[in-house]
This record gives structure tokens, sequence and C-alpha cells, in this order.
């Protein structure tokens, strides 16, 4: 089973935009070294709108052999056409990856039926472990609780990332289907909250610079420490809300290069974290402990 605390890698870039191998094999050591319990490579956090299909396999393959089996490897695969993410999804099993992490159709819209028929076709296709991903926020596509439930009978289909941040939400979810279907957060603010009530772990955004004291809350939030869980989420909330300060992942980004883990680069259409914010994320930064 994979649980715990799984950062949603950023995909580190120069300042021309082209990837900086050196500086992901930073990044995976760093996840290593600081207790991250899975990565998610080239997910939404890491892009995979604006990487060449080649690169996206790239990234995986790297981060799989870094890893070498000491921690799972979840590929981001999904996309708005069905085809392009079987094509993804079996590379990524290719290279070696434990499962993958598929977001709903963005911009299509399709209906509930669209995307069971999406989701069944994917799993049909490629015989790997599979995780939804609901965030309409960023797809304007809400994939709702009682099509969740038809999925998790599918073969493969393994669990969801629930990124909506609402805690009934997700507990409908868990209500509905079986105890060995697993339900992930998304919402790094709300995930302490959804693993206590039986989620298996959460796909962080904050993990990326905070990844010892996001491990450490899963960990708390899996053993039903619940006082421990909301400290540490206390001290972590200024940071979590200042992640969020422009589109994700232009404050991790910036965050990340002003910890010296990764150079300044990011792939237009986004740009460079505002002036205006780099104060507030650096106050965050430091009231976290991140930054002297």
């Amino acid at each position: 089973m994979i649980s715990g605390s799984m950062v949603a890698l950023v995909t580190p870039m120069n300042e021309q935009g082209g990837l900086d191998w050196s500086s992901l094999s930073k990044l995976v050591d760093f996840h290593l070294q600081e207790g991250t319990h899975a990565i998610v490579a080239v997910g939404t956090t890491g892009e995979s709108a604006t990487l060449e299909v080649a690169e996206h396999i790239e990234v995986i393959r790297r981060v799989v052999d870094q890893v070498n089996g000491r921690i799972p490897v979840i590929a981001g695969t999904g996309g708005n056409s069905t085809r392009e993410s079987v094509e993804l999804t079996q590379a990524a099993k290719n290279v070696g990856a434990d499962a993958c992490l598929l977001v709903t159709p963005y911009y299509n819209k399709p209906t509930q039926e669209g995307l069971f028929q999406h989701f069944k076709h994917i799993a049909n296709s490629v015989a790997i472990p599979q995780i939804l991903y609901n965030v309409p926020g960023r797809t304007s596509c809400d994939m709702l609780p009682d099509t969740v439930e038809r999925l998790s009978k599918i073969d493969h289909i393994i669990g969801i990332k629930e990124a909506t941040g609402n805690l009934q939400r997700a507990q409908e979810i868990l209500e509905r289907v079986s105890s060995d279907f697993l339900v992930y957060s998304g919402d790094d603010p709300t995930a302490g909250e959804l693993i206590l009530m039986g989620g298996k772990g959460n796909i962080s955004v904050t993990a990326n610079v905070a990844p010892r004291a996001m491990s450490d809350l899963c960990v708390a939030a899996m053993e039903g420490r619940a006082e421990q869980v909301r400290a540490i989420n206390e001290r972590l909330m200024p940071l979590h809300k200042a992640l969020f300060l422009e589109s994700n992942p232009i404050p991790v980004k910036w965050a990340l290069h002003e910890m010296g883990l990764i150079p300044s680069g990011i792939r237009l259409p986004l740009t460079w974290l505002n002036s205006s914010y780099q104060p507030l994320l650096r106050d965050a930064l430091r009231h976290c402990g991140l930054l002297s």
C-alpha cells in the first residue's frame, strides 16, 4: 500500500526553461533523506502540461532509477486526451513506475459518464496501479462521488487524490468505497483531518519545501495522534497558504530557489513569482524554520 507523505515534485528548469537534471537528482536525494514516503514525478505540479512527451518520460525514468525501489514512484500520466493518457501510462510502466496518477481531463468538460469511460479505458489498457485525481479548481471538471464509487470497482484503479479540500466530500467517498480503495488528500491545509478520517496519505505541494514536517504530520495522522497533527498543521498553515499566492507551481518553485535547491526556471505561460508576493512567502518559510 502506498501511503503517507507523497510529494508532488516540481520539475527543475534553468532560466531558459530547459530541464535541469542535476537539480532533479538533488531534489530526489533531499526527499529520500527527509522522510518523504513516495514521489509523484511529473504530476501537474511538475508542469506536465508544458513538458514534451519525451521529456515527461525521461523525468519519470530518472526519478525511478535514482530512487531504486527505496520508496514508491508515482508517475503523473493524466491529460485531456484519453489516447495520450494511455500512451504516457504505458510509458511510465515501461520505465518502472510503481503507480500512475491521472488527473481528470481539463477543458473538455466531460460528463460523469465520459469520466467513467475515460478512466475505465486507461485501466483496461495498462496493467499498473492507477490513482484518480480530482481537482475541479484547476480543471473545471468535478468527478462526483458516485463516479468514484463506480470506478473503484475496476481492476488497476486503486485510489483517488481528492483535492477539493471538502472534508464532507472526502467522508462521502470513504463511506462509498471498499476499505482497500485508497483515498488521499490533495489539499495540504486539510490533509491531516482527511487522514484522521480514514485517508491513507497526502499528495502534497508543501512537502516540496517542508518534507520532514509533512512526513511527521502524515505519520501522526495515520497513527491517530490528532493533537500532534493539528499542532504541526497550525505551524505550517502560513506556508500552505503562501504557496498558493499565485498559481501552483509558481510560488513553490520560487521557494525552492530561495532555499538554494533549484534554479529560477519555469515554462511559459507560467511566470516567476511576482515581486510583491515574495516577502510574504519568504516570511512563511522563515516562520517554518526553512530559511534563516
